[in-house]
């Protein structure tokens, strides 16, 4: 069974090269569009859901966002095809904005409830099999 994941990438423009192991499913012509759906397998019958504040510009987001493209693509034991990641960019929103502008980028896990809890920050030093790790560990908690 295949589960959608969402993540929210700006417009055509500004969409960086990420998570290109999940199949596109957006009309490239719209110039407009606010989100992708990509596809993954899913592992479990409730989709884990992930969040990733970062913003244009940032170094540390845009490693992070290299490493957990290299992350969902591995399999194994600490699989995180089920995972659902969203991406929000800070100056999008005052609130986020106010929130993480001194701590980006920043991962929370989103609770069956909706409520968010932010994760520990992962060294930019990692490699991307402990990347995997840690966030597979923290959904088992």
């Amino acid at each position: 069974m295949a589960a959608a994941a969402r993540i929210a990438i700006g417009n055509l423009s500004t969409r960086p090269i990420l998570f290109n192991h999940f199949q596109l499913r957006i009309n490239p012509t719209n110039k407009n569009t606010r989100f992708a759906l990509f596809t993954a397998s899913a592992s479990s019958s409730s989709p884990r859901k992930l969040i990733l504040y970062s913003k244009p510009g940032c170094c540390l987001c845009d490693g992070l966002k290299e490493k957990l493209d290299a992350a969902f693509s591995l399999s194994g034991p600490n699989s995180l095809n089920d995972v659902h990641l969203q991406i929000r960019d800070i100056t999008s929103n005052p609130e986020w904005e106010r929130l993480y502008q001194y701590e980006i980028p920043v991962l929370a896990r989103v609770w069956d409830d909706g409520t968010e809890e932010t994760l520990p920050r992962l060294s930019p030093r990692l490699g991307v099999e402990l990347v995997q790790k840690k966030i597979a560990a923290a959904f088992d908690q």
